[in-house]
């Protein structure tokens, strides 16, 4: 208590801000926060009114739930104060004048008389400050604020953090501590401060807690957050900076106060009034104000800032299957004795912490001894440092202080794996955010992880933080091999967290895909979809309930089902239906949950294989997890990894342009089409490097049927994503010509094949050639057959069939349409059965099997095919007619409205045309222009129509002449035919009828009845038609070419590759059409009927289209494919670097890294003349010591005396070395042989704080006058059993020292140990406290402890080695929250024991127990009782480590049992 009070006035004096205090009193463990869930953004975008809505019912809701649940403290007994107020007003005690006291506490008798106290006179009351804050004139920049006891508990802090606040937790915790008041940094170490603060706060998604006040190192975080935000570096959201502040200190906080919560409360930063107060700093995004009733008391804030650190690093985050427990790390900048305790009580909880070098006083100091091994750091050396580093202030250090400043830095510096000191250039270290994550990594190494957990929680850290260099650089080395396995759970999190810098990772170590992907890790993965992700949404409308609740086969089942539905119909599923018993078992399925701290991540990370059971291509199940969330970077990655890369790349298309067609978000959906471009760009390139090695075996991977992708062919997915660009590939085409002239020669000329069609005995004249050699020489009738199976002529012959169709269909209207059907009309009739037919064959034809339902689907899906439908249905409704003579002439009219539909067929014939199809294309694009024309055309007529009928006509009720003067009319004004009375000039009474009762004429306009004139306002309708005519003439006609001709431009572009994709639909269908032409069709139809119906062979797909390769020949195609993909992918890296942006980026690159190395020359040459200078102070250290030696050696001897032996100066300790490279170089300190845990400041199991006893003065020969340690005997209940308290010589007088006393034996292993004033004096020197401590006996107490070892063995049993050396497992027990594992006993002699005392102390004799064979009896025996201890105590098998953390005289002793045994240690 002592050590806090002088803490807390060293605070108040200095004005330190500080974060790790020593609590004042023993506090109870907080129970963790329930159910801390954070939402995630819903998928429904709400409209602004909504927002507003919202907005004020979450203000409401915070209100209600902080004036339930936050407390602020109110002083209640106004005692007048000796001292005055700034302003010269009489003040409480409490620092508050009267006025601001409540009336009970000025009014109230209850206490009178009593002193002041604030634990009885200061009382909790609901909080009346919270909300929004603004600071004034300093932007729209709104944080959030809360007034708050000092007692309020972390857990409901952190609930009002995470839940009303709504901040996600965090992957870290960076506490910045300091100097309070402002302080100097050079202008290069502030800029690399405040960028790599930012950097890693934004990267690994950190909270940074600081004081909050506008001054010290609390205003370079601000100014590092405000500089960052204003150059728009932020890319994943704001920095959450957090100030922990004292109310009482706080100036202007009146303007805070707002009992219903201020939405927003101004703040105005008034530096220049403020006093002895501090301001808030506004670039701070929370604020949490500890009031403890007190105005103008600073540190308030200490106690309350070290138990949330302390909280929140104990919770929990989980995240993508990784559960980890929230790091937390202190960076320290300047500061003073306030500082030096926040960097001691950090230490030793186990926080590392940052030293920044060059930002001045505590941490200039521990930076310049950091480096030196601990029997360098003297009283002397520090009292040197402190005179250099604190000038102003070191007057007022305390020959006592300097001792307390000794032992604490010597402390801190002991446990080197939690002290990183941050150099500007050190090792080519720029940043401190490297050093902050090497330094939470270097920390982790010290903790309760042994072995692969060790490695496994650094990588679980790395990943959190998504900081792939920092695993590349301390992770992924040569002193760890990972295996494949190792790494499947960080791969899980990496995934669904999407970072693909991660994946790419583990994929270059070792990961394979293929044996990654399981059923559970898939069906996981489908559980932690992006919920704002589309395919989300139609997953769950599938599922239609809650999907952890499903079966993994029921789940990937609908998956499939919406996959299919985005592929399209030509797909079958993904996945197979799972049975129908699976389809009933529901059942829970636990999610997977990966803890770091103390679990190994294996043991709840399931991993099956055998993924033949559920998927083909596991490669493939997780492409088309990213591609559906529109993760690119991850998509990419995995893409590069798959096997039937073309298929993918076109099905990835298919899928993103399906999922844009529902996409909302303008932003989204042009991402997802952009995406959908480059696998579609992905997919020509890989095909053109197939194409360009081998022909053949390209056009074999169009049409090869992919079991992966739904058995359907890249071919067919290319056109259903409409991949234009694809299919116009040269290489495409050439297959498709190929296909269209069958087994003829592609050379052939048209007039050859028509002469041969017509006249087919000379196809055996060689008019014609053919691809095959062997019917090139045959005249045979496979040459026949051959040839009119073409496509080519197939298609040629149904031209000139259907030609002959519209001829005679012509004829037959025009000059034989009888009362009863001509010869030629019946032809007609039987011409079109067979066109019915082949209709019919086409919607039936099914070789996929797919069901008749979807064939009919793809089969009016053809704009064509429902063209031929209506234009059949129409000569049937026309037939009808005509067979009744009631009906004659209607029938006719039926049928010749219907020759016109037919006639419209030839477009589509005509679309094989290399010149018409193209032009085709632009009119039917020109067909839509013309559509919205007419909207716009309609609404000139319509009006001018309405306008001039009603002027000249009153009273038309004949329909048909209204419809010709408003629309007819008007329509034909547009072409020139103006109306004839529109002016009166043309008007004659004899062309119209005045009442309208002539059927044939026109009603006549008003007109004088007496003079037979009209009467209408001539200038009025002229006006309108002039105006009718200026518009719709020349404004909208006008726009109509312009339209024309944009769309002839934008579509001539395209239209190549638009023919190009068209061509193939024709192609297969004649491909697959049967030879003759109608109506000698009805044979072939005959045939077919006879093969399906009677002789049930079913239908086949010809190969050209979908070919089924075998297994082998399918692997060696797939093989070469994949091997041509890495080129490609090569060749684009190379054209990356190509390019001239990348050119510049390299050039800078290579300029900035120039301009750093410049900079670094200086402070490396120093830095070697340092470590020359250094190597010289130690030669000459050994020299003095040899010489001293000699000198001791020649005065014993006799040789000399006393009075000529000359003084040896003291060594100078060289300042500023690595603490990391001296640790290696002198890894024995023979300075720190003393007992180290026996002199912890804190005694264990109670608030008892040694005297502070540095390394120099612990042996009882030094002197060290000032030396007054406490005494403290523990009350034990076993009274009998132990010695006397000590308190009294007289009880301690019976006690025999270095003697068997009755039963006990008080000698001590290391020999006769001094007894002064009747107690025995510690052997090992000053431990820092008297009496006998925690102990049952004063001087030695005597243990035995056993190490207990087996050999560890592998699953087989066998026994593992490294370095040839055999291993050892050692039982290590800890007891309760120490963080070191302690052997169940250890060898002959002192143990350095944290209840050691200067009259006590563990004396322990170690005994070795070996367990050679894994199936000893008495081993088994142990094992089944291991679990059967203490609650507060855990023991378990570890593998025997130089790095494990064990107490460093367990450690030697576990040395020697590895010797014992030659094993590896």
């Amino acid at each position: 208590m002592e050590l806090l009070a002088k803490r807390h006035r060293d605070q108040a004096s200095s004005g330190e801000e500080d974060s790790f205090g020593v609590q004042p009193r023993r506090v109870a463990d907080l129970a963790m926060v329930p159910n801390l869930r954070w939402s995630s953004t819903g998928l429904c975008r709400r409209t602004r009114s909504q927002c507003l809505f919202s907005s004020c019912e979450k203000q409401g809701d915070l209100s209600s739930w902080i004036s339930d649940n936050i407390k602020k403290k109110e002083c209640i007994y106004f005692v007048e104060s000796s001292k005055l107020s700034d302003a010269g007003k009489v003040v409480c005690e409490c620092g508050y004048p009267r006025e601001q006291h409540l009336e009970e506490a000025t009014g109230s008798h209850t206490f009178q008389g009593q002193e002041w106290d604030p634990k009885k006179h200061v009382r909790e009351m609901p909080t009346d400050a919270f909300g929004d804050i603004v600071f004034t004139g300093l932007g729209q920049k709104v944080g959030k604020y809360v007034r708050l006891s000092q007692d309020t508990p972390s857990s409901l802090i952190y609930q009002l953090m995470t839940q009303q606040w709504g901040l996600d937790a965090p992957n870290l915790l960076i506490s910045v501590t300091g100097g309070a008041k402002d302080f100097k940094m050079k202008p290069r170490l502030k800029s690399i401060f405040r960028r790599g603060l930012l950097k890693v706060a934004q990267t690994s998604g950190a909270w940074v807690i600081t004081g909050g006040s506008h001054t010290g190192v609390m205003k370079q975080v601000g100014e590092a957050v405000r500089n960052f935000s204003l150059s728009g570096s932020f890319c994943e959201g704001e920095v959450v900076t957090i100030g922990i502040a004292t109310w009482g200190a706080l100036h202007n906080r009146e303007s805070l106060i707002h009992p219903t919560g201020g939405f927003p409360a101004e703040y105005i930063m008034d530096e220049g009034g403020q006093g002895h107060l501090t301001c808030l700093d506004s670039n701070h995004s929370h604020f949490i104000l500890v009031d403890d009733g007190t105005h103008g008391r600073y540190g308030v804030e200490i106690p309350l800032r070290t138990k949330l650190e302390k909280f929140i690093s104990q919770q929990t985050k989980e995240r993508g299957g990784v559960a980890i427990k929230i790091p937390i790390v202190c960076v320290v900048l300047e500061g003073g004795p306030g500082t030096l305790n926040t960097i001691y009580n950090a230490i030793t909880n186990g926080t590392p912490c940052v030293v920044v070098e060059g930002s001045g006083r505590v941490a200039d100091v521990i930076a310049q001894v950091a480096g030196l091994p601990i029997s360098e750091i003297t009283i002397s050396l520090i009292q040197q440092k402190l005179s250099m580093f604190f000038q102003g202030m070191f007057e007022t250090f305390t020959e006592s202080k300097i001792v307390e400043w000794t032992k604490k830095i010597q402390d801190i510096v002991r446990r080197r794996q939690l002290l990183t000191v941050f150099r500007e250039g050190k090792d080519g270290q720029q940043d401190v955010d490297v050093a902050i994550l090497q330094a939470l990594l270097k920390a982790s190494r010290s903790l309760d992880h042994f072995g692969h957990e060790n490695w496994d929680h650094q990588l679980n850290l790395a990943v959190a933080w998504n900081r792939v260099d920092i695993a590349q650089s301390e992770i992924f080395t040569d002193e760890r091999q990972w295996k494949p396995s190792e790494l499947y759970p960080m791969m899980v999190a990496a995934l669904i967290t999407n970072k693909p810098e991660f994946v790419k990772l583990f994929l270059e170590n070792g990961v394979q895909l293929k044996e990654f992907v399981s059923q559970a890790t898939l069906f996981y993965l489908y559980q932690n979809l992006e919920p704002t992700c589309l395919f989300h949404c139609k997953l769950d409308r599938v599922l239609g309930g809650e999907p952890e609740r499903l079966d993994p086969g029921v789940l990937l089942q609908c998956v499939a089902q919406v996959l299919q539905e985005l592929l399209g119909d030509s797909t079958q599923l993904l996945y197979s239906r799972p049975r129908s018993s699976d389809q009933q078992r529901l059942f829970t399925v636990p999610s997977v949950k990966i803890s770091v701290q103390g679990v190994n991540p294996q043991s709840s990370y399931k991993h099956s294989s055998g993924q033949a059971t559920f998927t083909i291509d596991p490669v493939r199940d997780l492409l088309i997890w990213a591609v559906v969330q529109n993760r690119r970077e991850l998509a990419e990655i995995i893409w590069a990894q798959s096997q039937d890369c073309i298929a993918a790349a076109l099905a990835c298309s298919k899928i993103l342009k399906e999922l844009s067609k529902e996409e909302e978000d303008t932003d989204s959906l042009e991402e997802m089409l952009v995406l959908a471009d480059e696998y579609e760009q992905r997919a020509i390139g890989v095909f053109t490097e197939c194409y360009r090695q081998n022909e053949e075996r390209a056009q074999k991977l169009l049409v090869r049927v992919s079991e992966a992708w739904g058995r359907t062919t890249c071919l067919q997915l290319a056109l259903e994503a409409k991949d234009m660009k694809f299919v116009s590939h040269g290489g495409i085409q050439a297959y498709l010509t190929k296909v269209w002239w069958g087994q003829l020669s592609v050379d052939n000329g048209l007039w050859r094949l028509v002469l041969c069609m017509l006249v087919f005995p000379l196809l055996y004249t060689g008019l014609v050639s053919f691809r095959n050699r062997e019917l090139q020489t045959d005249r045979c009738l496979a040459r026949v057959r051959a040839f009119f199976s073409a496509p080519v002529v197939v298609f040629h012959m149904n031209i000139l069939s259907y030609f002959a169709f519209l001829c005679l269909f012509a004829y037959v209207l025009m000059v034989d349409f009888q009362p009863q059907p001509s010869s030629c009309e019946c032809l007609i009739y039987v011409w079109l059965f067979s066109l019915v037919c082949e209709e019919l064959r086409q919607l039936f034809y099914d070789p996929d099997g797919s069901g008749l339902r979807k064939a009919v689907l793809v089969y009016f899906s053809d704009y064509w095919n429902k063209l031929d439908v209506c234009a059949i249905l129409l000569f049937i409704a026309g037939l009808t007619c005509r067979l009744m003579p009631s009906l004659l002439y209607t029938g006719r009219i039926i049928l010749s409205l219907d020759f016109t539909m037919f006639c419209l067929r030839l477009m589509h014939i005509f679309t094989i045309s290399k010149t018409l199809g193209p032009k085709i294309i632009i009119v039917k694009r020109m067909m839509k222009d013309v559509f919205f024309f007419l909207f716009l055309l309609a609404v000139w007529v319509v009006s001018f129509g309405v306008a001039k009928q009603a002027i000249l006509i009153h009273n038309e009720r004949r329909v048909e002449w209204i419809f010709r003067g408003a629309i007819y009319h008007s329509y034909l004004t547009i072409f020139g035919q103006l109306p004839t009375y529109i002016d009166g000039v043309n008007f004659k009474p004899d062309q119209c009828s005045p009442n309208g009762t002539d059927p044939y004429k026109p009603k006549c306009p008003e007109i004088d009845q007496a003079r037979q004139e009209p009467v209408f306002p001539e200038w009025l309708t002229v006006l309108l038609l002039c105006l009718y005519l200026l518009f719709a003439n020349i404004l909208l006609l006008n726009l109509l070419i312009a339209m024309f001709n944009y769309t002839f431009q934008q579509v001539q572009e395209h239209t190549d590759q638009i023919w190009k994709f068209q061509r193939h639909d024709l192609i297969e269908e004649y491909q697959g059409r049967p030879p003759a032409p109608p109506p000698f069709i009805l044979l072939s139809h005959l045939h077919l009927i006879i093969k399906r119906v009677v002789l049930k062979i079913p239908a086949k797909r010809h190969k050209l289209f979908k070919n089924k390769l075998e297994k082998t020949e399918e692997a060696a195609l797939l093989s070469w494919e994949m091997y041509l993909k890495e080129n490609y992918l090569q060749e684009q890296q190379f054209q990356q670097k190509q390019r001239p942006e990348q050119k510049i980026q390299d050039v800078s690159d290579k300029v900035d890294s120039m301009v750093r190395l410049l900079e670094m020359a200086h402070l490396k040459k120093s830095g070697a003349v340092e470590q020359r200078l250094a190597s010289l102070e130690e030669q000459v250290a050994q020299t003095a010591t040899a010489l001293h030696w000699i000198v001791k050696a020649l005065r014993d001897s006799g040789f000399g005396s006393e009075e000529g032996v000359p003084t040896l100066a003291p060594q100078k300790a060289s300042v500023g070395r690595d603490p990391e490279l001296d640790s290696r170089s002198k890894a024995e300190d023979p300075g720190d042989a003393y007992h180290v845990n026996a002199r912890h400041l804190l005694y264990p199991s109670c608030s008892v704080l040694r005297f502070p006893v540095p390394n120099e003065k612990v042996p009882w020969e030094t002197e060290f006058l000032m030396y007054n340690p406490p005494f403290y005997t523990a009350d034990r209940k076993d009274k009998d059993l132990v010695d006397p308290v000590g308190d009294a010589l007289e009880p301690l007088s019976r006690i025999s020292y270095n003697a068997v006393d009755g039963p006990l034996d008080r000698r001590s292993f290391h020999g006769v140990y001094t007894v002064r004033d009747g107690l025995p004096l510690n052997p090992m020197g000053r431990t820092g406290l008297r009496g006998r401590g925690d102990l049952s006996r004063f001087g030695p107490n005597h243990t035995l402890q056993p190490v207990i070892t087996r050999w560890r063995r592998s699953l087989d049993g066998a026994i593992c080695r490294k370095n040839v050396k055999k291993m050892l497992e050692v039982l290590v027990v800890k007891h309760g929250p120490s963080e070191h594992w302690m052997l169940p006993g250890v060898y002959r002699g002192y143990m350095d024991d944290p209840r050691n005392t200067d009259n006590a102390w563990i004396e322990t004799v170690a005994v070795s127990i070996h367990f050679p064979d894994q199936s000893d009896v008495e081993l088994k025996r142990l094992n089944s009782h291991l679990h059967s201890c203490d609650e507060g105590m855990a023991i378990r098998w570890q593998v025997v480590d130089e790095r494990i953390p064990l107490y460093d005289n367990h450690k030697v002793i576990l040395q020697k049992v590895a010797a014992l045994f030659m094993a590896y240690y």
